[in-house]
């Protein structure tokens, strides 16, 4: 179905995100935090990527601008996932050129499953 990155690091998340993604039939691989996110999106080429913006070391952001500045990997496309009350920080990474976001608080596994499939179908 696809090959989705999802650089998270709260591990319930991740791991609920990795096993709704993996019931769906993508393959999927996790990074914790952003150097190391950064390095498999550029060694493994996901079809999609979920970036948490606040993340240890590289911050979502950061990794988002290099992602973009990188013309090997810059038609990736990223989903950012946010807390609540970040509306200025969705913009931002709407700009810097993530094609969409999700609230943690507000989203199921179902829910991530349907925008993943959705941004892969464009």
């Amino acid at each position: 179905m696809g090959r989705i990155l999802i650089i998270e690091d709260d591990q319930f998340l991740r791991d609920l995100m990795e096993r709704k993604l993996v019931k769906e039939g993508f393959i999927v691989e996790t990074a914790i935090e952003g150097e190391s996110g950064l390095q498999k999106i550029k060694k493994w080429r996901p079809d999609l990527v979920l970036l948490d913006i606040i993340l240890p070391g590289l911050d979502g952001f950061s990794i988002l601008e290099k992602v973009k500045e990188d013309a090997s990997v810059a038609n990736i496309p990223v989903i950012l996932l946010t807390n609540l009350g970040q509306r200025d920080d969705v913009e931002k990474g709407l700009k810097l050129g993530a094609v969409g976001y999700l609230v943690k608080a507000h989203f199921t596994p179902g829910d991530i499953v349907e925008k993943v499939k959705s941004v892969l179908k464009k």
